[in-house]
C-alpha cells in the first residue's frame, strides 16, 4: 500500500475529513472492525413515547395474543403432537406453529427487563408442552406430526416435501424465539429444542448427495441460523444460512422458480425488490447477516442494489413496504397505489430488520432513517394504542372500511408486533471498536462499551436532544450522531421523495458551546477526550415540511404529504369540521400550526391550519383542518382517512350523489355455479369495490378499492348487488379489471351474463339486451327490457388460465 493510500484510509479510520469516506468502498470501512449491536438489556427508556408503549406491549399486548393462542388452539396443537392431549389440529394454515414462538420471544425479551414471576412460570409451561411435542429425530412442525391432511395442500404427505410448506419457517421463528428466551432467563431448556431442530436442518439439506437441495422457502431460517451461531459459535449453523441463500434462484432438484419467494433467479443476479414483501425483508435480513459474517462483498453489493430499487421505487413515505394484496407483495417501480395499499404490518418490521443490517454492514445513517420512518411510522400503525387490536394491513386512505381486529386467521401479524415492540431499544445504539453510534434519540439510559449515556429529550414531540456522556475512564473516541433525514431535503436518500420547502439548519454544542462537527455517512461526529459530565446538545428544527412524490408515483400526484420529525401526518374524518376527507385542498402557502394535546390520542402533537374545501357543486370555500399521528389513526373508529392531501382542488375527490348501485349491498358467491341454474350458488360473502364511486382511469387502474376472484382461473364466478328497496332498471356500465401480476394476470372475462332477482326471488336472465362487452379501459354498456327488482347479479366466465374482477359497477333506471 503506498503512503497516499494509506493517508486516505487513515482520514476514513480516524475521522479526518468529512468527505473522504465516499471516495472508498464500503466494505473498507467493515474491514476496521465490525459494528457491533447494543443489547436491548443494556437500554432503558423512561420517555413519554416509548416507553408506555412498551409497557402496553408487556402488559396487554403478549397477554392477549398468548389468550388467543390458547384460545384458537395453537398450544393445543403442540398438546395433541406431544401425545399428551387427543382432538383434531386446529387452526387454517401450515406456519400456525409461528404465532405462539413470536409471543414467547416477544415475552422474553419484556421478562428481560421488567421480571415477573407469573410470566416466568407461564413459559416453562408452554415451552414444556413445545419441547414434549418435538419428534426425537428434532423433527418439529405440529401439522405433519399430528398428520392433520386437511392443510396437505401446505406440506404434502410427507416431511420436507414442498418448498412452501412453511416447516423451515417454523423452525426459524422456534429458533429466534429459544435464543430470545435464552438470553433473558439464561434457561437451555427452549435453546436445546432449537439446537436440536437445527441440527436435523443441518442434517436433511445441503449439497451432499442423499440431502435435499433447494433455499427455505419462506427464509426466517437464514436469520435464525446466524443468530444461534452467534450464540453457540457452532460453525455448521452459518454455514446452512449460507447454503439456504445461495441456493435461492438456482432452481436445484427441480422446483419452480418464483418471484413471490424471491426464488426466481440468484440473488447475486438481482436488482429489483419483487413478491412476496415479507419475505422479501426476512430474505434480504439473512443475506445481510450471512454477508457480514462470512465477509462475502459480493452478496452485498446485491443487497444494495436490491435497497436502491426498494428505497427508490417502491417505498411507502409511512416506511411501509408492498403495495398489492395479491400475492402480499410488491409491484411494478413506481407502483405507491394509497387506498390498496398493502403495506403489511410484517413487512414494515421485516423492513426495520433488513435497514438495521445494512447499517451494521456499513455505518451508513441512509439505512437508519428508512428503518426510523418505518419505526414511528408503519410499524406503530399496525397496533392499536390499547395494544389489543391490529392492522394486517396498513393503507394510506381508506373511506373507513378498514378498522383494527383482536386476532387473524392468518395471525403472523399480532405475535410479530409483540417480540418487535419489546425489542426495540436494541436499535437505538451501536458501537464500532471505541466509537459510538447514536442511532435514535429517545429519553432514557444507555450503556455502550463501558459509556453511558444519559438521554434527555421529548423527541419525537421536539427536536432538542441533551445527552449526557460519562465514560467509565476519561477517553478518546468518536461519539457519531445521527442527523435524520427530516432534517435535510429528502425524507430519503433517493429522489423518490423531496421536501418542498429548504432544509433549516441544526445545531450540534458541546458543554455549551456550538461545534462545527464534520459529518460522514449522515453522521455528526464529535471527536474529543471525553470525561464525565459532559453534554451533547442538538437542536433538530421541527417546522411542518410538505412532502411531494417522483412523478411516476401516479396516485400521490398534485398532493403533498405532511411531516413533523419524524412522523408523518394524515387527516382523519373524524377531526374536520364535516368528517370528510377527500374534500380537502391544503396548499404550499397554507399556514400550518403545531400544538401538543396531551389529552388526545395518549398524547400527540396536532397539526391544524386552514383549508380549502371542495363542495359537490364544484364550488372552494373555506374550512379548517386538523392532522394527526398516521400511527393513531383508527383508534376512534373507522373513518376516512388520507395521507396524501391535494394541493390544488382539481386532485381532490368530491363524493357524487348516492345511486342504486352506491346504496346497494355487495354480494359474492361460490365458484360453482351452475350456467343453466344460477340461483343455486351460496353467498359466500360481502364483496367490496365495485359500487365505491371512484372512477378508474384504466382498467388496470388498482388504486382504488375493486373486486377480484382471486385465485380463480377460468371459471364462472359471480357479484351480486342487493338493493334497499325495489327500482326500475334498465341499464348496467361494467368496468372490467385487467392488469398482470406474478402470481396470476388478471383478465376481461370470456363472457358474461346479467340477471335479475323476480317477485319469487329466483335469478332470471335480463331480456332483449344488447351485447355483453368485454372491452377494457372503458364501461361496457348494456341496455334491457326495463325490470322492476330488488337484485342484479353477473355471472362472469373467466378466460382459460386467468383470474378476472370488476372496478366499477353502475346501475341506471
Amino acid at each position: 500500500m503506498n503512503k497516499k493510500s494509506k493517508l486516505i484510509i487513515g482520514c476514513i479510520l480516524f475521522g479526518f475529513g468529512a468527505n473522504a469516506s465516499n471516495q472508498l468502498p464500503k466494505y473498507l470501512l467493515r474491514a476496521k472492525a465490525s459494528i457491533t449491536e447494543v443489547p436491548f438489556t443494556k437500554v432503558h427508556f423512561n420517555d413519554t413515547f416509548w416507553s408506555p408503549r412498551i409497557e402496553i406491549n408487556r402488559t396487554v399486548s403478549i397477554p392477549s395474543a398468548f389468550h388467543e393462542c390458547e384460545k384458537n388452539g395453537r398450544f393445543d396443537n403442540f398438546a395433541i403432537a406431544a401425545g399428551i392431549k387427543q382432538g383434531e389440529h386446529r387452526g387454517d394454515f401450515s406456519f400456525d406453529d409461528t404465532d405462539p414462538y413470536k409471543v414467547i420471544e416477544g415475552a422474553s425479551y419484556s421478562l428481560a427487563v421488567h421480571y415477573d414471576k407469573k410470566l416466568d412460570h407461564y413459559l416453562d409451561s408452554v415451552i414444556a408442552i413445545i419441547a414434549a411435542a418435538q419428534e426425537p429425530d428434532g423433527y418439529l412442525t405440529t401439522c405433519v406430526t399430528n398428520k392433520c391432511y386437511r392443510l396437505s395442500g401446505w406440506w404434502g404427505t410427507h416431511k420436507w416435501e414442498k418448498i412452501n410448506s412453511h416447516e423451515l419457517y417454523n423452525s426459524g421463528h422456534m429458533i429466534e424465539s429459544a435464543i430470545a428466551h435464552y438470553k433473558a432467563t439464561g434457561k437451555r431448556t427452549f435453546l436445546n429444542v432449537a439446537i436440536k431442530n437445527a441440527n436435523l436442518i443441518c442434517k436433511t439439506f445441503g449439497p451432499n448427495e442423499g440431502q435435499i437441495h433447494r433455499p427455505s422457502g419462506h427464509p426466517i431460517v437464514e436469520m435464525a441460523l446466524c443468530k444461534l451461531y452467534k450464540v453457540t459459535g457452532t460453525r455448521q449453523y452459518l454455514d446452512m444460512a449460507k447454503y439456504f441463500v445461495e441456493e435461492t434462484g438456482r432452481g436445484t432438484d427441480g422446483h419452480a422458480l418464483s418471484e413471490y419467494s424471491q426464488d426466481h433467479k440468484p440473488i447475486l443476479q438481482q436488482d429489483e425488490i419483487v413478491g412476496h414483501a415479507v419475505r422479501a425483508g426476512y430474505l434480504f435480513s439473512g443475506v445481510a447477516d450471512v454477508a457480514s459474517l462470512t465477509n462475502d462483498t459480493a452478496y452485498f453489493h446485491a443487497l444494495e442494489r436490491i435497497w436502491e430499487n426498494m428505497a427508490g421505487k417502491k417505498l411507502y413515505i409511512t416506511g411501509g413496504m408492498g403495495s398489492r394484496a395479491e400475492g402480499e407483495g410488491f409491484g411494478p417501480n413506481y407502483e405507491l397505489n394509497n387506498m390498496t395499499a398493502y403495506c403489511e404490518t410484517c413487512a414494515s418490521i421485516a423492513n426495520v430488520y433488513w435497514n438495521y443490517r445494512m447499517f451494521l454492514a456499513t455505518g451508513d445513517s441512509k439505512y437508519v432513517d428508512i428503518y426510523e420512518r418505518a419505526l414511528y411510522n408503519g410499524v406503530l400503525s399496525g397496533v392499536s394504542l390499547s395494544g389489543d387490536k391490529f392492522f394486517y394491513d396498513n393503507p394510506l386512505e381508506s373511506m373507513g372500511q378498514h378498522e383494527r381486529q383482536k386476532w387473524f386467521g392468518c395471525a403472523c401479524c399480532p405475535g410479530n408486533v409483540t417480540r418487535f415492540m419489546a425489542s426495540v431499544p436494541q436499535y437505538q445504539y451501536a458501537s464500532q471498536g471505541s466509537d459510538i453510534f447514536v442511532n435514535l434519540y429517545i429519553q432514557g439510559k444507555g450503556n455502550v462499551n463501558g459509556t453511558e449515556l444519559l438521554q434527555h429529550t421529548d423527541y419525537p414531540w421536539n427536536g432538542n436532544v441533551k445527552i449526557t456522556v460519562n465514560p467509565k475512564n476519561n477517553a478518546k473516541f468518536n461519539i457519531r450522531l445521527r442527523i435524520p433525514s427530516w432534517v435535510k431535503n429528502r425524507p430519503v436518500a433517493t429522489n423518490l421523495y423531496n421536501f418542498v420547502d429548504s432544509a433549516k439548519q441544526y445545531v450540534v454544542k458541546v458543554n455549551g458551546t456550538k461545534t462545527q462537527a464534520y459529518t460522514v455517512d449522515g453522521y455528526a461526529v464529535v471527536n474529543k477526550k471525553w470525561k464525565k459530565g459532559d453534554v451533547i446538545e442538538l437542536s433538530f428544527p421541527m417546522d411542518v415540511r410538505r412532502i411531494s412524490a417522483n412523478d411516476n408515483a401516479e396516485d400521490d400526484r398534485g398532493k403533498y404529504a405532511l411531516e413533523r420529525g419524524p412522523i408523518v401526518y394524515c387527516l382523519e374524518g373524524k377531526d374536520q369540521p364535516d368528517s370528510m376527507v377527500f374534500n380537502k385542498v391544503i396548499t404550499s402557502k397554507t399556514q400550518i400550526d403545531a400544538e401538543l394535546k396531551t389529552n388526545k390520542l395518549n398524547g400527540i402533537v396536532e397539526l391544524t391550519g386552514k383549508a380549502s374545501e371542495v363542495e359537490a357543486d364544484g364550488t372552494v370555500k373555506e374550512t379548517t383542518f386538523k392532522a394527526i399521528p398516521y400511527s393513531t389513526w383508527n383508534n376512534r373508529g373507522a373513518d376516512q382517512m388520507e395521507v396524501w392531501i391535494p394541493y390544488s382542488p382539481i386532485y381532490a375527490h368530491v363524493k357524487p350523489q348516492p345511486t342504486i348501485a352506491s346504496k346497494a349491498r355487495t354480494l359474492f358467491y361460490q365458484s360453482a355455479i351452475q350456467k343453466d341454474a344460477p340461483e343455486t350458488a351460496a353467498v359466500m360473502g360481502e364483496a367490496w369495490g365495485v359500487n365505491d364511486q371512484w372512477e378508474p382511469k384504466r382498467s388496470s387502474d388498482i388504486s382504488k378499492p375493486y373486486h377480484y376472484w382471486w385465485l380463480k382461473n377460468g371459471t364462472p364466478e359471480s357479484i351480486a348487488y342487493e338493493f334497499d328497496k325495489p327500482y326500475t332498471v334498465s341499464n348496467v356500465e361494467v368496468y372490467w379489471l385487467d392488469f398482470d401480476h406474478y402470481d396470476g394476470n388478471f383478465r376481461t372475462p370470456e363472457s358474461w351474463k346479467l340477471y335479475y332477482k323476480d317477485s319469487d326471488g329466483n335469478w332470471k336472465e335480463v331480456e332483449n339486451h344488447s351485447s355483453y362487452g368485454v372491452d377494457k379501459d372503458k364501461y361496457n354498456s348494456v341496455d334491457f327490457a326495463p325490470i322492476t327488482t330488488t337484485g342484479l347479479k353477473i355471472i362472469a366466465n373467466l378466460q382459460k388460465g386467468a383470474s378476472g374482477g370488476i372496478i366499477e359497477w353502475k346501475v341506471n333506471n
